[in-house]
C-alpha cells in the first residue's frame, strides 16, 4: 500500500497557552478557534468544545467534549484552565450563570459581547474579554501550598464535611490530586454531593462508600461515620453562612455552626482523628453579627480540645471571590443582566481571598496546627466593594455600571478585621501566614453551652441571642436603620 501523508489536525492545537474549552461550536466559535490558530499572541489553546447540538461531534479539528452545562466536569477531566464563550445569541443570563460556574471551577474565563455577530463582520480577538479574579484583589494572589501538604494527606484517610460547598468541593478537587488512601466526602445536600462525584470521577452514580449523607447536627449519625470511615484529617466545611438569614434564624446558626462542630469534634477525638481543621470566617473576629458570634464559639470548642493526641487548628477566611453566592457571583449577574449594582454603603471595605488561596491555606494550616491556633491569611489591606466593582466591570469594558446602595443589614460590619483587638498576632514557619491563640476560656464553658443548645433546640431566638452574649462578651450586635436606597454615581469616565 501506498501511505498518503495528511497533517495530523490535533498536533497543531498542542500550542504552549492555556488549555481552553470553547463554549458554541456554531460559526463564531469556530471562527474563534482559526484566529486563535493564527496568531500566538493570545495565549490560548482550544482543547475542544461543549456544545447543546447532539448533531455536533467535532468542529475545525476539535471534538464536541461535552455540554455547555457540564464545564466543571469537563474542565477537570480535560485540565481546562480557561475557557471562552464564543455564542452571541446567548441570553445575558446564562452568560452570567456560566462565568460564575467558571470562576467556581478555577478557571479564566473570556467571552464575546452579545452584541457581536460573527457573521456580519470579521472575528477579532480584541473582542474577547478577560476575567482575572486575582486582579480584583488590589494584590498578587498568594501561592502557599508546599510538599508538606501533599506528605501529609498521601495515603491519608481524609473526611471533608460540607463537601459539596464551594470551598468544601476545592478542598476535595486539591486533595484528591495527592492520592489519600480513602476520601470520603459528607454533605446534607444529595445534589452537590452528585455533582461534585460527577465532576471528580467522571460518573454520578452515587454509589460510593466516600459519598456520605449526614447531617452534623445529628450526634449519632456523627460518630456512626466516624466509626465506619476511621479519618486520619478531618477538614470540617460544613455551616450556615449567610449572615443575613442568622441573624432572622439564630438558633439555625447555633445548631449546625456550634452543636455541629462539637460533634464533630468529640467524634474526632473518640476515634483517634490526627488532624482537625475547622472553616472560619473573618466576622469570628470581635463578631457583630449571630454568624460572627457562632462561629468565633466554633473556634473556641475547637480551642478547649487542645493538648490532647487530636491536633486542632481553626483557619479564618476573608470573602472568597468566585465562590457560589459570593460577591463576584452576584455582579455577574447583576452586570452581566444590565441591572444596577448593589452594594451596603459608598465606605463599605472587605478582605478577599480566591478559592485556590483559601484551600492551600487550609491545607498548609493542617501542616502547622499543634495547640489550636487560628490561621488568618494576609490579605493584605481591606478591599473598598465600590472600587472592586468599578474594577469588574473595567475587567468587562463597561461603562455605564451604576451603583445602588442599600444601607448595611443588621449584624454587618462596615470594615472588617482579621483579628479581635484582643488577640496577639503571631508569626508562623510561612511568611504570608499569621497565626492567634485565643484568649483563656471562661470556666464552665461546656455547661453554658449545653444551655445555648437547649434553647436553639426549642427555638428560642432571643433566649439564643441573649445567652450569646453572655458567653462572647465581645459580641456586640449592630443594628441599623433601613435608609430608603440611594443610586450611586454611574460609573467615572476613564476609570
Amino acid at each position: 500500500m501506498i501511505g498518503i501523508n495528511r497533517p495530523n489536525p490535533h498536533r497543531q492545537l498542542r500550542g504552549s497557552g492555556l488549555p481552553t474549552l470553547i463554549i458554541g461550536a456554531g460559526q463564531a466559535g469556530r471562527a474563534v478557534v482559526r484566529a486563535i490558530r493564527g496568531s500566538h499572541g493570545y495565549g490560548l489553546n482550544p482543547i475542544g468544545f461543549l456544545d447543546d447540538d447532539p448533531r455536533i461531534r467535532r468542529a475545525v479539528g476539535l471534538p464536541v467534549l461535552g455540554r455547555t452545562g457540564q464545564l466543571s466536569s469537563v474542565a477537570q477531566r480535560c485540565g481546562a484552565r480557561a475557557a471562552l464563550i464564543a455564542m452571541p445569541s446567548m441570553p445575558q443570563a446564562r452568560i452570567a450563570e456560566l462565568i460564575e460556574e467558571a470562576a467556581c471551577a478555577g478557571l479564566m474565563v473570556r467571552y464575546l459581547p452579545s452584541f457581536l455577530s460573527a457573521v456580519e463582520r470579521d472575528m477579532r480577538l480584541s473582542d474577547l474579554r478577560g476575567l482575572r479574579v486575582d486582579h480584583l484583589l488590589g494584590r498578587d494572589e498568594i501561592h502557599i501550598a508546599s510538599d508538606r501538604a501533599c506528605n501529609l494527606i498521601h495515603g491519608r484517610r481524609v473526611l471533608v464535611t460540607g463537601a459539596g460547598g464551594s470551598i468544601g468541593s476545592e478542598l476535595c478537587r486539591q486533595i484528591s490530586r495527592f492520592e489519600p488512601a480513602a476520601l470520603f466526602m459528607l454533605d446534607y445536600d444529595e445534589s452537590n454531593l452528585h455533582t461534585l462525584q460527577l465532576e471528580l470521577t467522571g460518573a454520578g452514580l452515587l454509589d460510593s462508600d466516600e459519598i456520605i449523607v449526614a447531617n452534623i447536627r445529628d450526634r449519632h449519625r456523627v460518630h456512626q461515620v466516624f466509626s465506619q470511615t476511621r479519618p486520619d484529617l478531618v477538614f470540617h466545611a460544613a455551616a450556615h453562612k449567610h449572615l443575613p438569614l442568622l441573624e432572622r434564624h439564630p438558633c439555625e446558626g447555633v445548631k449546625t455552626n456550634v452543636q455541629g462542630t462539637k460533634h464533630l469534634v468529640d467524634a474526632a477525638i473518640r476515634y483517634g482523628v490526627e488532624r482537625f481543621v475547622l472553616i472560619s470566617t473573618d466576622k469570628a473576629a470581635d463578631p457583630s453579627s449571630v454568624l460572627g458570634a457562632t462561629k468565633r464559639l466554633a473556634e473556641m470548642v475547637v480551642q478547649d480540645n487542645a493538648g490532647g493526641p487530636t491536633r486542632m487548628a481553626s483557619v479564618r477566611f476573608g470573602n472568597v471571590l468566585g465562590s457560589r453566592g459570593s460577591l463576584l457571583a452576584v455582579l455577574a449577574k447583576q452586570i452581566v443582566a444590565d441591572r444596577s449594582v448593589t452594594v451596603t454603603h459608598p465606605d463599605v471595605t472587605r478582605f478577599f481571598m480566591t478559592v485556590e488561596e483559601a484551600v492551600s491555606l487550609v491545607l498548609e494550616a493542617a501542616t502547622m496546627s499543634e495547640l489550636a491556633e487560628t490561621f488568618v491569611l494576609d490579605m493584605g489591606e481591606a478591599v473598598s466593594i465600590v472600587d472592586l466593582v468599578y474594577k469588574y466591570a473595567e475587567e468587562l469594558h463597561l461603562s455605564d455600571v451604576t451603583i445602588r446602595f442599600t444601607g448595611l443589614r443588621p449584624g454587618e460590619k462596615l470594615n472588617e478585621k482579621v483579628f479581635s483587638d484582643a488577640e496577639l498576632r503571631l508569626k508562623t514557619a510561612h511568611p504570608k501566614i499569621w497565626a492567634t491563640r485565643g484568649a483563656e476560656l471562661p470556666p464552665g464553658l461546656t455547661e453554658r453551652l449545653e444551655q445555648l443548645f437547649a434553647s436553639a433546640e426549642i427555638n428560642d431566638a432571643e433566649g439564643s441571642r441573649q445567652l450569646l452574649r453572655e458567653l462572647l462578651p465581645e459580641y456586640l450586635p449592630t443594628t441599623y436603620p433601613r435608609t430608603p436606597a440611594s443610586v450611586g454615581a454611574p460609573y467615572p469616565d476613564g476609570f
